[in-house]
């Protein structure tokens, strides 16, 4: 089998949005403190829309990857090169989905949860999840204090492997003068 030289148009455009909402999203993680009392609702159910519309998008995306052979890397890759960019995509992945799913279950933990509801993006009722929202308050509330933790680190990691993954990329691009962003543009 002939591998392609370049990935699908939808994986491109899967891959392209979700990296501009992982950004946004990020931002208003980032800002949504520091941008003061009467924003701060709007910026944290923006944040929210944005991960449920990440987790959509990345479960679509492993869909299609399963079923689209994707194009092999550059057989001038070194074999620790190679191997880093399998690890660094299977985080990266894994991350994208247990991320949102963290922030959706530290969101539904929440003890005013059962009296603001969640909205995506203001359009229609996204349901918390109902065996957290059932748990007794106390216990409820170190889970909210936990899930925040996880999810906050596992942001960081995210952000981290989102750092190395560009890098690499352009490090292949543009000092080793491999046509590798052609693949994915």
């Amino acid at each position: 089998m002939v591998l392609p030289e370049r990935y699908t148009r939808p994986a491109i455009i899967l891959h392209w949005l979700i990296a501009a909402l992982m950004i946004v999203n990020f931002a208003l993680a980032e800002f949504s403190e520091a941008i003061g009392e009467d924003y701060v609702r709007f910026m944290i159910n923006a944040h929210k829309s944005t991960g449920i519309s990440v987790l959509g998008l990345v479960v679509i995306r492993v869909l299609w990857r399963l079923t689209h052979q994707p194009p092999a890397l550059p057989a001038d890759f070194k074999a620790w090169e190679k191997r880093a960019s399998h690890i660094v995509h299977f985080l990266l992945y894994f991350l994208m989905i247990a991320l949102p799913l963290s922030g959706w279950m530290h969101d539904s933990a929440w003890k005013a949860a059962p009296e603001i509801k969640m909205y995506w993006f203001g359009l229609f009722e996204w349901p918390r999840i109902s065996w957290i929202m059932a748990l007794e308050p106390a216990l409820k509330e170190q889970w909210h204090s936990v899930l925040g933790e996880v999810h906050e680190i596992m942001g960081k990691i995210l952000l981290a492997l989102f750092v190395l993954h560009v890098g690499g990329a352009l490090k292949h691009q543009f000092i080793d003068k491999q046509r590798e962003l052609q693949r994915m543009w």
